[in-house]
């Protein structure tokens, strides 16, 4: 829990009760902290005085604000969810919110090589503006890796920015991915070439730090991992450096890494001619995905699936064959 701000309102307990309740079941959930305790000040400025959660109460917290998009909006309101459920669950009676807002939902956006490329070209290019600041210098040499980890394992962002230096087998070539989304576990075996990088920079990041971290990518406190949140700002800030940047109309997240590893493995399993079937089982549980539903629906989303598709179906032309139009 955060030793800056402690919260004071009169769900404090319960806020603390919910942060220490997921902090056990191994859940990182920074993110969700700094929304409980924005929601902590939301109470203390409306002067709350009961436990007893109303929706008007809540009213003021679900409107989206001038400076917010949906998706962040429905976060925000996802988190304080979490924490109600977390009350009625003690026996308070609390409204629970059920209305989230609608959005579309955005197609992910798939590299193709030569983006691939210059993307990591700017990641390895990045130094930071204050380059005799050693503490940031190693934070430059640290993204190289991950952004790498990310792409290379088909990983989310916090599964490789916050997984801990004991849980990266180098020697043995294994990832062990805990507690990820749904709660759950899988290994994840990693190429020869990941295995030689990250030797490597485990080397160097003992080397500055003068002693093995805790963290495989400790943040700018050692006894921390890096943020989400800045790992999708150096993200942002390579790819905006890019020349592919000025012409792309949809802005890539980090997390399109993941979608573009799921869709060139695909791709190329049906362009060797391999059947798909047989290893999305294999590939799904690669992901942590709960069934290979989840893994479809990643490749369905995608808009290079349909050129692949399409370049190998030799049924559809005889099944519907063209229409022969008739004088």
């Amino acid at each position: 829990m955060s030793e800056i701000y402690k919260p004071a309102s009169i769900l404090a307990p319960y806020i603390k009760g919910l942060l220490s309740e997921k902090m056990s079941l191994g859940y990182s959930y920074r993110t969700e902290e700094r929304v409980l305790f924005r929601f902590d000040r939301y109470c203390l400025e409306r002067g709350l005085n009961t436990v007893l959660i109303t929706r008007d109460f809540l009213g003021g917290w679900m409107e989206q604000s001038d400076t917010e998009g949906l998706f962040n909006q429905a976060k925000r309101i996802s988190v304080i969810r979490q924490l109600l459920i977390y009350m009625a669950s003690l026996g308070i009676q609390v409204y629970i919110p059920h209305d989230f807002c609608h959005f579309e939902q955005k197609l992910p956006y798939i590299f193709t090589q030569r983006e691939l490329d210059a993307l990591f070209y700017e990641i390895d290019a990045y130094v930071p503006s204050q380059i005799n600041n050693r503490n940031l210098l190693r934070l430059s040499n640290e993204y190289k890796v991950l952004f790498r980890m990310i792409y290379g394992c088909g990983l989310r962002s916090s599964e490789g920015a916050c997984i801990a230096a004991s849980n990266v087998d180098i020697e043995s070539g294994v990832l062990t991915i805990f507690n990820s989304k749904g709660q759950k576990d899988r290994l994840v075996y990693i190429s020869d070439d990941l295995k030689e990088l990250f030797k490597n920079y485990y080397q160097y990041i003992c080397g500055e730090l003068g002693v093995a971290p805790e963290w495989f990518f400790p943040a700018l406190d050692p006894s921390r991992p890096l943020k989400n949140s800045t790992v999708s700002r150096r993200f942002t800030e390579a790819w905006a450096r890019t020349s592919f940047s000025f012409s792309c109309n949809d802005k890539p997240v980090v997390h399109d890494l993941r979608f573009t590893f799921v869709t060139k493995r695909i791709n190329r399993w049906i362009e060797e001619g391999k059947d798909i079937n047989v290893l999305l089982p294999y590939l799904a549980r690669f992901l942590g995905h709960k069934s290979i539903s989840g893994t479809h629906y990643y490749y369905q989303l995608t808009l290079d699936a349909a050129r692949i598709i399409k370049s190998r179906d030799s049924i559809s032309p005889s099944a519907i064959p063209e229409v022969v139009s008739y004088e």
